[in-house]
């Protein structure tokens, strides 16, 4: 039960996330910023302000990273049910022992004798 509910909540950050993230403006990555020709002598654009939509981002991102850990977290607990319990684990079977056979012995070679103490026969 709690798995589905991280679930759902998971989803609906990441489908906020990237209703946030579409939202956005541009920071100005046309071709004349790329070559230095920009009007600020910043590294990466002039510095502005955090708007809602980037602190929203950061939020977004946040929730998604602790929701993938969660979600890891929750599902390596073991196989749940759909009714929210837990499904008793079994140990597998193991097949029942069989005694080994002999091989046939192709036809020609000589067969060993049974009892290895008794003299061999001259």
């Amino acid at each position: 039960m709690l798995y589905y509910l991280v679930t759902a909540l998971y989803v609906l950050c990441c489908l906020t996330m990237m209703l946030v993230v579409y939202l956005q403006q541009g920071k100005g990555g046309d071709i004349a910023s790329a070559f230095g020709g920009g009007s600020s002598q910043a590294a990466f654009g002039a510095r502005s302000g955090a708007t809602v939509l980037s602190r929203a981002t950061a939020i977004c991102a946040i929730l998604f990273m602790v929701g993938a850990l969660a979600l890891g977290i929750i599902g390596k607990r073991g196989p749940s049910s759909v009714l929210g319990g837990r499904s008793p684990l079994t140990q597998p079977s193991t097949p029942a022992t069989v005694p080994p056979t002999k091989a046939p012995v192709p036809a020609g070679v000589p067969s060993v004798p049974a009892n290895s103490n008794a003299p061999a026969k001259k």
